[in-house]
């Protein structure tokens, strides 16, 4: 076991209950057969909780962090994994308390973030977890929850049946459409009729008229140069709104360019481009994951906007995850239009602040209460938009 690895024996029983903290990158590594295991036997089971997903994120993402894994075993079986890092106290930053956070917080989008439990063992690992971090008596601050299912939630109760204070704030929405059952065509027959019209309307004017192709990737080659167009495309879209925070750092682009790979190994790459012609013109970044397609995220050339390429793009990719049996399509966190002309569906987001019981905590509470004064005072002063670009940036520097 490594020196940075430390295990705390919670219970003497016949199988004794036991919490590991890894924070060293190797014991992190170590874990990835058995975290596999884990989260195909968990309810929290989601494409952001996977392994590649946060150790990619944390390789490239997580500077100025340390890694804080919590582990909990029954005799030698991971049952129970709180993916956490901690974040230094950062005075004028967007969370000026050192606090723990989950691994792939920030504007990479990693949505249903979460407590990965196996089923059956809720009571035992959630205690040993909560018992752990009440031990340790540091702020928890755990976003992107999917408001009904967290285990998180059950984490949180726990403390504050300990006299933690927890502060529960919304989130965002993340519109989904339900396709088991359907076809293209029942899809299609279920949607608004001037909508159904606009989908029906636009492919064919691309395809006889524009001389569409729509290409999903299938080889390493192919990824690569597809990654890149949607990055330029992504980039020249938003570069008339002010730009964007998705995918302008050379660390989120290293981080997507490493686990897209890995994603395409295994079988859960969804990346397209639409060529008119043999120019690029809209590209969408897809995940499929057990039954689940994730919309997470495009570009298109503005130039070709009035054509419909970015719609079109989204038609096509929900028409190819029906045609593979995809049962939900998931457009992920964001409430823009265009995606409730898809989805009927949402599910809600939230964010739970947990504060120890003890006067570190309350001072703690009382900064993070003046740093979300301070942000609300600057978006009446500088507008919603501006403020909150500012907050990510701040955010995603710590």
């Amino acid at each position: 076991m490594s020196s940075l690895t430390r295990t705390e024996t919670l219970r003497d029983t016949a199988q004794a209950l036991s919490v590991h903290r890894i924070t060293d990158v190797v014991g992190f590594h170590a874990l990835r057969s058995e975290w596999t295991e884990l989260l195909e036997a968990s309810p929290s089971d989601c494409i952001f909780l996977t392994w590649e997903w946060l150790s990619t994120w944390w390789k490239h993402i997580g500077a100025g962090r340390r890694l804080d894994l919590l582990a909990v075993r029954k005799d030698d079986e991971l049952i129970g994994l709180a993916p956490l890092m901690l974040s230094p106290m950062r005075p004028g930053r967007s969370m000026p308390c050192r606090v723990r956070q989950f691994l792939g917080s920030g504007s990479v989008g990693s949505d249903y973030l979460d407590v990965i439990v196996k089923a059956g063992f809720e009571d035992e690992a959630l205690d040993a977890l909560a018992a752990r971090l009440a031990r340790d008596g540091v702020m928890v601050d755990l976003a992107q929850l999917n408001r009904r299912s967290a285990a998180a939630s059950s984490l949180a109760e726990r403390l504050e049946r300990q006299g933690w204070h927890v502060s529960t704030l919304p989130g965002d929405v993340c519109p989904f459409i339900e396709l088991a059952g359907h076809t293209w065509p029942s899809f299609l027959g279920s949607l608004d009729g001037r909508h159904r019209y606009n989908v029906k309307h636009r492919l064919d004017r691309l395809v006889k008229q524009r001389a569409m192709r729509f290409v999903l990737v299938d080889s390493d080659d192919r990824r690569r140069e597809a990654l890149a167009t949607l990055v330029a495309l992504h980039r020249k879209r938003w570069s008339e709104r002010g730009g964007s925070t998705a995918l302008d750092a050379t660390s989120l682009v290293a981080f997507h360019e490493e686990f897209s790979r890995l994603a395409l190994e295994r079988g859960w790459l969804r990346l397209f481009v639409m060529y008119l012609g043999s120019e690029p013109v809209a590209a969408l970044y897809g995940l499929r994951y057990g039954g689940t397609f994730y919309f997470y995220q495009t570009g298109f050339d503005p130039a070709y906007g009035r054509d419909g390429v970015g719609q079109t793009t989204v038609g096509l990719t929900i028409q190819h995850a029906v045609l593979e049996g995809c049962t939900e399509y998931d457009m992920l966190h964001g409430d823009e239009p265009y995606k409730f002309d898809w989805a009927g569906k949402v599910r809600e987001l939230e964010r739970l602040q947990l504060y120890p019981s003890s006067a570190r905590g309350w001072v703690c509470r009382q900064m993070v209460g003046l740093d979300r004064a301070a942000r609300k005072a600057a978006r009446r002063l500088l507008g919603t938009s501006t403020a909150d670009w500012i907050t990510r940036r701040t955010h995603d520097a710590v």
